[in-house]
C-alpha cells in the first residue's frame, strides 16, 4: 500500500503539476556531452520509490499555465542543487505561483545532473540552459510573450547558471545541431539568488575556501560579460559559504559596463534565497512587468505628525563651549519626537544631507522617516548640525562630526528620563549625512573634540547606522562625485573612517545610477564584512541621488522605509 501511494505521488507530480513538458534535444544521440550517469529530474521525482533513471535522461523545459492577465514577459525558473541534482522544488513552485499572478509566463528548466566527468562541472547544465533559452524564444509568438522580454531566476548552482546565461551568451556552450541553434540565447534580465562558485577560491565547484577574500582571489573567469550581458538583480546572505563577495564582484563589473543592476545583501543569513519582493521591485522599476506608475513625492505621502505625542528642542552645546566655532555656521540643535504609542525603548537619530553646505531636519530626507518610525512606535531624535563647511584647514565634515558625537551623548544621557534604553541608539543620514553616519559608526573611539563638561565622559558609540546614498566615502570622490564610479580597485574607503573595534552594523540603500556612487556603500559593506560586522545593503537599478524624493509605487525607491523596519527587526535592535 505504501509503495502504491508513493507511485501515486509521483504520478500526480508528473501529470497534475506538469502543464506541458518539452524535451530540449531532438534525441539522446543529439545531446552534447551525453554521460551515462546523468539524469534530468527534480528531486521530488528522482528520490521517490520506484524511480527509473533510464526514463529520465532527457533534460526538458516545462511550460506552466498562461497567466490570466499576461504582461508579455516570460521567466525561466532554474533550481539549484550544487549541479548534483535539482532540489529546489518548493522554491521553484513559489516563483511560479508569484510570477504567474503578476502576469509573467513561467517555464521551468530541468537540466542534467549530477556533475559530468572530464569536463567542467557546469558544462552540461550550461548546454541545456542555452538550448532552453533558444527554445523559449522560438515559442514567444505562439505563447503570447515578447521574445525580447525573457528573464531567468535561479538559486545557488541555479544562480551560477543564471549568471552564465546572463553574461556569456555569445560564447557557445555547444556546437549547433539544428535550426533552433541559429536563434540567440541571450537573456533580457536575470535574478541570481546566492550564486555559487563565483569567486576564484570556489570556482572549482566548492564553497569559497577563503570566504572570497585574498589578494589573489578574483571573480571566476568563466563569466565573459559580453555585449549581450543583461541587467541582473542579485541576492546573497552575509554568512553564505558560497561567498557574497562573488555577488559584489559581479555587481562591480556590471557597473563598469554601465549595465543596470541591483545588489541585495542580507546580514547574518546563510545559504538561501532571500528577498523575492526586492526582485519584483527590480522588475517593476525596469519595466519588465509593464509601464511604471506615475511617481509620487515622498513628502506628499508622509504629511502628518499625528503619531507624535511629545516634541522637545534643545541646543547641542552649552553657551560658549562650542568647539571650532565658525561665525558663518548655523547653530546646531536636536529635536525629540516621542511616539504616541511606543513599542520599543530604542532611539533613532536622523539628519539630512546637503553637501555639508546646508542641512534640513524638516526636509524629504528626514521628516518622512521620522513620521514612519513614530507610527511604528519608535522614538526619533532629529539633528541640525553646523553648516556650511568650516574654513580650512578643517575638513568639510569636522564640525558636523563634533555635533554628532555630542548629540549621541546628549541622547544617551537623557534616554532614561523618557523610559528609553541608553544603549539602543542608532544614527541615520543621507548623502553628506550618510558620510557623517559612517563617521559615527566607524570612528566613535576617535575623539572629534576635547571634553567641555561631564557629559563628554559618556560614550558616543552607537549600536547601528543607516546610510542612505552616502557621499564622499571613497578616495575617488572625497569632495565631489566619484570619478570612475568607485569601480576601480584603487578607490578605497576614505581615510577619515577608522573602522575601530566599536564599528557597528549598518543598513545601506543606494541608487545604482548615483554619481555619488553606490560603490561608496558596497565597499563599506565589504570592509565591514571583512571585520566580521554583518551589515545589510540594497542598491536600486536606474535610480540616482535622492532616489526617494519621488518614486513609482511598487519599486524599491517607494518602499525603502520598509527596509529600515526590516533591518531593525532582523538585527533585534527594537
Amino acid at each position: 500500500m505504501k509503495k502504491l501511494f508513493a507511485l501515486l505521488l509521483v504520478f500526480v507530480s508528473l501529470h497534475l503539476g506538469a502543464w506541458e513538458r518539452q524535451p530540449l534535444w531532438p534525441g539522446l544521440d543529439k545531446m552534447p556531452d551525453r554521460q551515462a550517469h546523468q539524469i534530468a529530474e527534480m528531486t521530488d521525482v528522482s528520490e521517490a520509490p520506484g524511480f527509473n533513471p533510464d526514463a529520465h535522461r532527457m533534460p526538458y523545459i516545462e511550460w506552466y499555465e498562461k497567466p490570466s492577465d499576461p504582461n508579455g514577459a516570460c521567466m525561466i525558473l532554474i533550481s539549484g542543487g550544487g549541479y548534483y541534482n535539482c532540489c529546489d522544488v518548493g522554491l521553484v513552485e513559489m516563483w511560479h505561483r508569484e510570477l504567474t499572478a503578476l502576469g509573467v509566463q513561467c517555464v521551468k528548466l530541468v537540466y542534467r545532473t549530477s556533475r559530468p566527468e572530464g569536463i567542467p562541472y557546469y558544462q552540461t547544465a550550461w548546454e541545456d540552459g542555452q538550448r532552453a533559452v533558444r527554445m523559449v524564444r522560438s515559442q514567444a509568438a505562439l505563447r503570447g510573450f515578447d521574445p525580447e522580454r525573457i528573464g531567468a531566476i535561479g538559486m545557488s548552482a541555479g544562480g551560477h547558471l543564471t549568471l552564465l546565461l546572463a553574461t556569456s551568451s555569445e560564447t557557445r556552450a555547444y556546437a549547433p545541431i539544428d535550426k533552433l541553434d541559429e536563434l540567440p540565447c541571450h537573456l533580457n534580465w536575470a535574478v541570481a539568488n546566492a550564486p555559487a562558485y563565483v569567486t576564484s577560491d570556489g570556482e572549482d565547484g566548492t564553497p569559497a575556501t577563503r570566504q572570497g577574500y585574498g589578494a589573489d582571489v578574483t571573480m571566476s573567469s568563466v563569466f565573459k560579460f559580453d555585449s549581450h550581458t543583461c541587467p541582473v538583480c542579485m541576492h546573497h546572505g552575509g554568512e553564505d559559504p558560497y561567498s557574497p563577495n562573488g555577488s559584489t564582484l559581479v555587481y562591480r563589473q556590471l557597473r563598469r559596463m554601465g549595465v543596470p543592476a541591483e545588489l541585495h545583501l542580507y546580514p547574518d543569513k546563510k545559504h538561501g534565497a532571500y528577498g523575492f519582493g526586492r526582485a519584483v521591485e527590480f522588475m517593476t522599476q525596469m519595466g519588465y512587468l509593464g509601464p511604471l506608475a506615475p511617481e509620487v513625492k515622498i513628502m506628499e505621502r508622509f504629511t502628518s505628525d499625528e503619531d507624535r505625542a511629545l516634541y522637545r528642542k534643545e541646543p547641542v552645546w552649552p553657551e560658549g563651549k562650542m568647539p571650532d566655532r565658525q561665525e558663518n555656521q548655523c547653530e546646531p540643535y536636536i529635536e525629540w519626537h516621542i511616539p504616541r504609542n511606543p513599542t520599543t525603548r530604542a532611539i533613532q537619530i536622523i539628519y539630512s544631507g546637503g553637501s555639508y553646505m546646508g542641512n534640513d531636519p524638516d526636509g524629504f530626507e528626514v521628516a518622512p522617516a521620522r513620521r514612519y518610525l513614530n507610527a511604528k512606535g519608535v522614538t526619533v531624535v532629529t539633528m541640525k548640525y553646523r553648516t556650511p563647511r568650516p574654513a580650512v584647514p578643517l575638513a568639510k565634515h569636522t564640525t558636523a562630526w563634533q555635533d554628532l558625537q555630542r548629540a549621541v551623548r546628549i541622547v544617551r544621557s537623557e534616554a532614561a528620563s523618557f523610559g528609553l534604553d541608553p544603549d539602543r541608539i542608532g544614527i541615520m543620514g543621507s548623502s553628506a549625512g550618510g558620510h557623517l553616519t559612517l563617521m559615527g559608526v566607524t570612528s566613535s573611539r576617535h575623539a572629534s573634540y576635547l571634553p567641555v563638561d561631564e557629559l563628554d565622559t559618556l560614550s558616543c558609540k552607537v549600536q547601528w547606522g543607516i546610510g542612505i546614498y552616502p557621499a564622499y566615502s571613497l578616495t575617488d570622490g572625497l569632495e565631489d562625485c566619484n570619478a570612475g564610479g568607485g569601480n576601480d580597485d584603487s578607490a578605497v574607503p576614505a581615510p577619515e573612517f577608522s573602522f575601530d573595534l566599536d564599528t557597528a552594523p549598518m543598513l545601506f540603500i543606494h541608487g545604482d545610477a548615483d554619481g555619488w556612487a553606490s560603490m561608496n556603500s558596497v565597499k563599506a559593506w565589504e570592509k565591514m564584512r571583512a571585520m566580521g560586522v554583518q551589515s545589510e545593503l540594497h542598491t536600486l537599478a536606474t535610480r540616482e541621488h535622492c532616489f526617494q524624493y519621488a518614486a513609482s509605487p511598487g519599486t524599491g525607491s517607494y518602499s525603502w522605509l520598509d527596509r529600515i523596519w526590516e533591518f531593525l527587526n532582523q538585527k533585534q535592535y527594537l
